[in-house]
Parts: C-alpha cells; sequence; structure tokens
C-alpha cells in the first residue's frame, strides 16, 4: 500500500527537523493559493510578477509558521502573500523611470525655464534638444516619464481622478475580500447547507443579498443574518 502524500503540517515538521527539500515541495502544493490570490491584483501588475511576489511571502509563511498559533497553514499565509504584493505596488510601483531619464528631466526644466525668461516664449522640443545636445526622441520621453510618475503619484492606479487616500482605501478592501475567499473557501465544508449555499452566492458568484434572497426563497433580511452568522464563525475561528 502506498503512503499518502504528508500534510503541510507534516512538512513543516520535517522540515524543522532538518529536511530542507520539503521547502520547495510545501511551495509547490501552495502554488495554487499564491496564484488565487495574485490574480486579484491582475490589471495593476504583471500576473507572473504577481506570483513570484506572493511566492516570497509564501515563503516567509513557511519560515515563520508555528502550530501553536492554532490556525491552518494557509490561514496564517494569505496575508504575508498579500503583504509582498501590496508592498511591491506602494514602494516600488509599476513603472520604474530610469535615473538617465529623472535626469535628463531636471535639464529640461530648468532649460525650459532658461528659455522661456530669455525669449518669452515656450521653447520647441527641437530647441531643447540643441540647448541639451540630445535627440528630440530623449526629450519627449524623459518628458513622459514625469507626466506618467506625476499622474501616479496624484491617481494611484484610477483613471478617474480617484484621490490617493480613495485609492488606498479601496485597495485595504480589496485585499480584506481576497482574504476573506480564501479563509471562507477553507470553511465551506463545515458550514450547513443554506449556509453553504448563500456564501458561494455572495462571496464567489459576487450576487447581491435581494438576488439571492429570491434564488432561495428566503428575505434579504434572513440571507444578511446568515451571512453575518457566517462572518462571525470567521471571525471566532481566526
Amino acid at each position: 500500500m502506498s503512503k499518502s502524500t504528508p500534510t503541510v503540517i507534516e512538512r513543516l515538521r520535517l522540515l524543522r527537523a532538518g529536511d530542507t527539500s520539503q521547502r520547495e515541495l510545501i511551495v509547490e502544493e501552495n502554488a495554487g493559493l499564491v496564484w488565487s490570490v495574485a490574480k486579484k491584483f491582475y490589471n495593476r501588475i504583471e500576473l507572473d510578477d504577481a506570483y513570484q511576489l506572493g511566492t516570497i511571502g509564501l515563503l516567509k509563511a513557511i519560515n515563520k509558521f508555528d502550530e501553536s498559533f492554532g490556525v491552518q497553514f494557509s490561514t496564517y499565509a494569505v496575508p504575508l502573500i498579500l503583504g509582498e504584493i501590496r508592498r511591491f505596488l506602494r514602494d516600488d510601483g509599476i513603472i520604474k523611470v530610469s535615473r538617465n531619464l529623472k535626469e535628463l528631466n531636471h535639464k529640461i526644466l530648468k532649460a525650459r525655464d532658461e528659455f522661456t525668461a530669455k525669449k518669452g516664449k515656450e521653447p520647441k522640443i527641437s530647441e531643447l534638444a540643441k540647448i541639451l545636445d540630445v535627440t528630440k526622441e530623449e526629450i519627449v520621453a524623459a518628458s513622459e516619464a514625469n507626466v506618467t510618475c506625476n499622474f501616479i503619484s496624484n491617481n494611484i492606479y484610477d483613471g478617474d481622478g480617484t484621490s490617493e487616500i480613495e485609492t488606498k482605501k479601496s485597495t485595504e478592501e480589496l485585499e480584506k475580500n481576497v482574504l476573506n475567499k480564501v479563509l471562507i473557501k477553507e470553511m465551506l465544508s463545515t458550514l450547513e447547507p443554506k449556509e453553504r449555499q448563500v456564501i458561494v452566492l455572495r462571496y464567489f458568484k459576487e450576487e447581491t443579498q435581494s438576488v439571492i434572497g429570491e434564488k432561495l426563497g428566503i428575505t434579504q433580511v434572513q440571507v444578511s443574518r446568515i451571512e453575518n452568522r457566517v462572518l462571525e464563525k470567521l471571525k471566532h475561528a481566526l
């Protein structure tokens, strides 16, 4: 009879005992968890990049997890996976401007001010290129890079004038929803049939409480109570 596949907890115990090969196996077996989180950021970062960042979070979870925490490994790992992706988006940004372009842009701004003060008019791209001894293409690239950076600083990830504070709030809400979905998915097998139906429709089909009520033949208030009851169970589980 073949041996059953070790659980993640068993692999972690082997890893702590010195079997370093278990680390790679844990990463492979939890790749789906990383992808499930990474996909939530598909419109803000390359999916492969999000996955690689998420894997760093997974490795941190492997190193830091302790059975005494009293939670499943995946429950502990998700916030760390999210944290790595969020840190990249916050600190590094999606668009990185090279040092040369930044320096050239500063020269362009200075040259433009001096030209305007002397001539009383804005310089043409060709005139700036001649003054700075660079190509017109380099002038355009540096100027576009500056505009892009300013746009991102003032309206992070959004193109509709959303403020930085509002965007940060929406990002935190997204992360909270991702975490809730992953944790709730783990709990589905422990829920009563009606609870399971409500949660699947609400969190995975993303339907409103009113629509769910119509489908299940109950009121919107009953749907709300069931949802709150499950979330309360989730809170206690954490």
